[in-house]
């Protein structure tokens, strides 16, 4: 395989949290598409909010009815009825906005999934090369679902904490200004500890994230490889591996929930101390005859729905920091450079003769790391080019370049004439058909994994592939046959069988080009001699480019490649190359030894 990116085990380094005021601002235009419900919302929390209001006021009124050492049962009795009233229809309008606010959270993040995931599709392999997988999905879920828990619970309570504040405000202003002046010390003291806790949470709730998002892709990892894992014995080395990455998460995790959880015993205490003022004040003005004992108990009540909000919102500020942090995790992937766009005139690439022209080709994955350099070479339509080097050599960067998975640095490449680049990269890429070395099926049934490049292709088309690639007859031995299940990645069927449905595969979308990237590396000799078979009867009258290290499946090629420190080394026919006695005579030697050096 080439020498390119950074392996997909790599590991992004943790970064600060960006501008909260930003990313928040970013957040809540996905709320866009909600303004009908959030408005039914809104009326819903004011009405609500109203109810609330009244209660404390009911009851004072309730509260004096019976004082004074008799009870004014009237009053009593329509007061009762109203406070009743009051609460139950107050339970029914909370659990109305909260039936509507997990629907409406739900449908945001259903979006910002759907754009997250649209997004992947678009991005290049270059994106994918240089991150971990496991942290990848956990972008996709972990941090999503931290979105969906802060938008449910804080977008009410923003907007019920803001009318519950000023209402409350209002009527302890109505009923006493002095009594207000002295519950107003617990503002600056709520301000204060909310902004000493978030400020130290923000960072923490962000590595938290980061954190999760390698121990996922530790363990995406270790149960891809646990095979390999198994065959050398490192379960343990697995475990301590694993164990080192939990061990950070809990750290980071510890401190984080630990600050957070200051806030709610801190927020207890000053509702004391605020308690504790009214209540001075207030038995200080009823002894003066300035208040009412009902006014008291209005005002206390007052002063607790006054007091709450803050600390729902200090409260909810601080999940907000978990849900932002999410946020910013995604919209660092919605903000990654997509592939670029098709040139302005592109033409779609129709009925492709397949006429391959390198000229002058230099590409690096990494800019001060070269792995091409100025190659040129031709391959005509119809013709098979095999490419052969050492690991590491650019063979298979070739392939990822006239693919157009990545875009070469400086010089051409033409495909019947034309920059590759002036084509569509849609239609570009429908023309080719790839076996990788490393081959991949999707959870479904065979039939389906056959068919993915060609959707309507008919089930005698899905057999004829399938027997063209010498797959039929173990498919055929199956249960199920052709509607057999596969789990993922085909970890019920052998390398060798996978490899044969991908074989087939390619013959179903019957491309113009080929490209065969150790095609047969995973198959037994005597199924490699049925596939060689196959592989040059769909070969002829299309271009082929053939990567291979088992020097035996190339020979018939018309043109064999040797490419060596990303330069053409050799050029020719196998005979002629033999003949040269250079590069790839040697590797052939050293192949098949009891070969007679001019054996053609």
């Amino acid at each position: 395989m080439l020498t390119g990116p950074m392996p997909r085990g790599g590991r992004a380094p943790v970064v600060k949290p960006k501008n909260f005021k930003g990313t928040l601002q970013r957040l809540w235009s996905y709320l866009g598409h909600e303004r009908k419900w959030l408005t039914i919302v809104f009326l819903f929390i004011l009405a609500d909010s109203i109810l609330t209001l009244a209660g404390p006021y009911l009851i004072g009124v309730a509260v004096d009815a019976m004082a004074g050492g008799t009870v004014n049962y009237s009053v009593l009795n329509v007061t009762m009825i109203a406070l009743l009233s009051t609460y139950v229809a107050d339970g029914g309008l909370t659990f109305l906005q909260s039936w509507i606010m997990a629907g409406l959270a739900q449908r945001v993040v259903m979006r910002l999934r759907q754009t997250m995931f649209a997004k992947l599709q678009k991005l290049p392999l270059a994106f994918f090369d240089g991150r971990s997988h496991g942290d990848i999905m956990s972008r996709l879920s972990n941090d999503i679902d931290n979105v969906s828990n802060s938008i449910s619970q804080s977008t009410t309570q923003l907007m019920s904490g803001s009318i519950a504040i000023i209402g409350s405000f209002i009527m302890m202003l109505i009923l006493s200004p002095t009594l207000t002046l002295a519950s107003l010390i617990t503002v600056p003291l709520v301000y204060l500890l909310a902004r000493t806790v978030t400020k130290r949470t923000s960072k923490l709730f962000k590595d938290q994230q980061a954190q999760l998002g390698r121990l996922n892709g530790h363990i995406e990892e270790t149960v891809s490889g646990l095979l390999v894992v198994k065959a050398f014995n490192r379960e343990s080395k697995a475990i301590e591996e694993f164990n080192a990455v939990n061990e950070r998460l809990y750290e980071v995790g510890l401190k984080a929930q630990i600050w957070s959880g200051f806030m709610m015993p801190l927020l207890g205490v000053i509702n004391n101390l605020g308690f504790a003022a009214v209540a001075i004040v207030g038995g200080v003005l009823a002894v003066k005859g300035s208040i009412t004992v009902g006014v008291i108990a209005s005002f206390l009540s007052y002063s607790r729905q006054f007091v709450r909000p803050l600390n729902d919102i200090a409260n909810t500020y601080n999940i907000l920091q978990s849900g932002v942090a999410g946020a910013e995790r995604a919209f660092e992937v919605l903000d990654e450079a997509e592939e670029p766009a098709d040139e302005p005139g592109a033409v779609e690439l129709r009925k492709p003769r397949g006429h391959v022209v390198f000229k002058d080709v230099t590409f690096g994955y990494r800019e001060d790391v070269p792995i091409l350099k100025q190659v040129s070479f031709e391959v005509p339509a119809g013709s098979s080019l095999a490419l052969v080097g050492p690991t590491g050599a650019g063979k298979t960067t070739v392939v990822n370049l006239v693919t157009r998975f990545y875009d070469t640095t400086s010089g051409t490449i033409e495909i019947d004439g034309r920059d590759i680049k002036s084509y569509t990269r849609d239609s570009l890429r429908r023309c080719f058909g790839i076996v990788l070395q490393d081959t991949y099926l999707f959870t479904g049934t065979i039939k389906d994994n056959i068919k993915y490049a060609k959707p309507d292709a008919t089930d005698a088309e899905v057999e004829a592939a399938a027997k063209m690639a010498n797959a039929d007859s173990f498919i055929n031995r199956l249960p199920l046959r052709y509607d057999t299940l596969l789990s993922e990645n085909g970890g019920n069927l052998s390398q060798g069988q996978r490899q044969l449905l991908a074989i087939a595969r390619v013959i179903l979308a019957d491309p113009s080009i080929l490209i065969l990237d150790e095609a047969t590396s995973s198959i037994d000799t005597r199924t490699e001699l049925h596939i060689q078979e196959a592989l040059l009867s769909i070969m002829k009258g299309r271009t082929s480019f053939i990567i291979a290290h088992r020097l035996n499946t190339i020979r018939d090629a018309d043109t064999i490649m040797v490419v060596d420190h990303g330069e053409i080394a050799e050029q020719g026919n196998h005979a002629a190359l033999m003949r040269q006695e250079g590069t790839y005579f040697r590797m052939f030697s050293n192949q098949f030894k009891n070969l007679e050096p001019a054996a053609e």
